[in-house]
């Protein structure tokens, strides 16, 4: 199972630890999920997911601060009795003794941010998704080609790296090279990004590793991208058929999503990089509306209409 250790959430979050003495390090989140402590306050424990991070807003705050001493007692005490990985005070609010000590107490760790509440919970809430998708690694390329992700695939060998290397000198951003890790932070989006190990590095075959970043430099490079089309690319079969019209979009699935895929057959003389351009172009331009093969198509049974009508005539 993924997990997110809590002293990443820190670092990135910039969170404030209110309980140092205590040991953090084994500490693990693996759910992107937070939860309000509200209705635990209010003494109303059912359906407590207590494995989320707990975030208390000035709502709770306030609400915390008005309890008669012997009701906090009890509260706190069932509370922080759960196996809680973190509670989270936003807008600089501190916690009480009572609740602090009785923290310590159960070990669990008390943190603050700055942050206003609502912005504080939807930036973990984006990153935990992030950090905690479901995840597989594929073998291929991933370019940012005009703000478009093209996965290219194929089988070793066939080119994948050096149309990589050539749509960098045209301008366009190296993701990760040989295996792609993809992440689903959504219904809709795929995004990859690649393993630590191999990050910015390409295999030429013949020339052995180039690092990209070192090469063309820091623009030449991106982290991560998002999936929007994957070029798949085989070897040319003259007894094959290919779509030279592209009415149908083909498509391709991975972790339960669909993602647009064009099938390049490759021969000598054909420049995969502008291949690979065009097809980005394109792409972008049917998510903006327009689709070429759609209008070919359009004045195709246009022109059939009007001969018809001046044959009749």
């Amino acid at each position: 199972m993924a997990s997110v250790s809590l002293k990443d959430i820190i670092a990135k979050m910039k969170l404030e630890n209110l309980t140092p003495e205590l040991d953090i390090s084994k500490v693990k989140i693996t759910q992107p999920d937070i939860n309000r402590i509200a209705l635990q306050m209010a003494g109303y424990f059912e359906h407590f997911e207590a494995t989320r991070m707990q975030i208390i807003g000035f709502v709770e705050y306030t609400y915390m601060q008005g309890l008669p001493s012997e009701k906090k007692k009890e509260i706190y005490t069932k509370l922080l009795s759960f196996d809680i990985p973190g509670i989270v005070f936003c807008r600089e609010l501190q916690p009480d003794p009572m609740f602090l000590e009785m923290a310590i107490k159960h070990e669990v760790p008390l943190l603050m941010t700055k942050k206003a509440t609502s912005a504080f919970t939807a930036e973990i809430i984006r990153w935990l998704n992030v950090k905690l998708a479901p995840c597989i690694s594929v073998h291929g390329v991933l370019v940012d080609v005009y703000g478009e992700g093209v996965l290219i695939t194929g089988e070793s060998g066939i080119g994948k790296s050096e149309a990589a290397l050539e749509l960098i000198k045209r301008g366009h951003r190296l993701v990760t090279d040989d295996v792609v890790e993809i992440r689903k932070v959504s219904d809709e989006t795929l995004i990859g990004s690649a393993p630590d190990i191999t990050k910015h590095f390409i295999e030429l075959r013949g020339i052995g590793i180039v690092d990209v970043k070192t090469l063309f430099g820091v623009s030449s490079v991106k982290d991560t991208q998002s999936i929007d089309l994957v070029i798949r690319l085989e070897d040319w079969n003259k007894d094959k058929e290919y779509d030279r019209l592209g009415l149908e979009e083909e498509y391709t699935e991975y972790l339960g999503n669909k993602i647009v895929c064009h099938n390049i057959p490759i021969r000598p003389g054909r420049n995969l990089a502008i291949i690979c351009e065009s097809a980005a172009v394109n792409h972008r331009q049917k998510k903006m509306g327009y689709n070429a093969a759609q209008e070919l198509y359009t004045r195709v049974q246009n022109s059939l209409a009007r001969r018809r009508d001046e044959d009749e005539e």
